[in-house]
């Protein structure tokens, strides 16, 4: 098996994600490894921190694509990129899977139109973990904007894919993310989509509350990339901030330092199991091939975990069974749309 990992994009490039290519050799020896940069910079960095990169093959590119570029450039203007290299490579046969913590936007533009969508899917998806006691994938978490009943009920079959073979759930439950629980709440997406996932072969529990998801209300909740990327923002603020309420409150005087002391193993677990790092980075599911979206402040241990979530994917084989899925939907959107053809019109009743 073989990784590619963009190490010039991101907050913490390239130092931290060389790191993280490194622990990630150190702990997988047998996995294959390239890292696609500026060699220049790389040489320097890895001679200036003592880094040895034995087992680590280098792939030269040579511009880096920013958080402020368009997202079209890694196909036009910046083929260049490591992004773009990368994604080349990978759409070549090159590697396995594509590790990236840059511009969420380019990454996804060239995963869908370098790598390519799995035939009969519409629209690639960001699928993230979000780290409650219970384990929910949030999908889409910004990688579409405007979708339709459609890409959502296909959202709902990856993303319960995904957590039934990552996370071993037997038929994951299923919920449409929205402003209340009754089957008619929400705007006319909400609606047409619960009708269809009503009818869907998914684990359809039908609808739930943001304020819900803690609490083991689903294990996917499907919902447009703009609506999933606030939710996403917002569950990161916030656990920022108890972390940091937290910190204080054990602080404040020498009885609550003793307290704190007491339960520190117990808040070291839940710092651990709230930390983003851990899961590593998102699967952009529906692309042909493993693409993971990693945090663009990812340090090395983030970046490690990234590999470990692109080995799972490949090994898995989830893609085989999304496109064998695919194809039949596809059918599907077939015979439904010649129904709508042949229903009388008012002209012809």
């Amino acid at each position: 098996m073989r990784i590619l990992i963009d190490v010039m994009s991101g907050d913490n490039a390239p130092l931290e994600l060389i790191r993280g290519a490194v622990m990630a050799k150190e702990e997988y020896p047998s996995l294959s490894i390239a890292i696609v940069g500026c060699e220049e910079t790389i040489n320097d960095v890895v001679e200036a921190e003592g880094i040895s990169l034995d087992g680590i093959e280098v792939i030269p590119s040579v511009s880096v694509i920013g958080m402020e570029d368009k997202a079209l450039s890694v196909v036009r203007d910046k083929k260049d990129s490591s992004m773009s290299v990368g994604l080349q490579k990978l759409a070549a046969g090159e590697g396995d899977a594509f590790v990236s913590a840059g511009n969420t936007g380019a990454l996804i533009a060239g995963a869908t139109l370098l790598v390519r969508r799995i035939r009969g899917i519409r629209r690639a998806g960001i699928a993230t973990v979000l780290p409650f006691p219970t384990p929910v994938l949030l999908m889409d978490c910004g990688a579409n904007l405007e979708v339709l009943p459609e890409d959502l009920e296909q959202f709902a079959f990856m993303g319960s894919l995904y957590m039934e073979k990552i996370y071993g759930l037997e038929s994951p439950r299923v919920g449409l993310l929205n402003n209340g629980t009754e089957y008619n709440k929400g705007l006319p997406l909400q609606v047409a989509t619960y009708e269809r996932l009503t009818k869907s072969d998914v684990n359809f529990v039908g609808n739930v509350e943001g304020k819900t998801l803690p609490f083991d209300s689903c294990d996917v909740a499907v919902t447009d990339g703009f609506t999933g990327n606030l939710v996403l923002k917002v569950i990161e603020g916030m656990g920022k901030f108890f972390g940091g309420a937290l910190k204080d409150l054990f602080h404040s005087t020498v009885t609550t330092k003793l307290s704190g002391l007491m339960v520190k193993g117990r808040l070291q677990e839940f710092k651990k199991k709230m930390d983003s790092s851990e899961h590593g980075g998102a699967p952009l599911l529906g692309i042909s091939k493993p693409v993971i979206k990693a945090h663009g402040s990812s340090d090395a241990k983030a970046i490690k975990n990234a590999v470990h979530q692109a080995m799972t994917f490949v090994s898995t084989e989830i893609n085989y069974d999304i496109a064998e899925w695919a194809t039949a939907f596809e059918e599907k959107l077939k015979n439904e749309a010649a129904e709508k053809a042949a229903e009388p019109t008012a002209e012809t009743k």
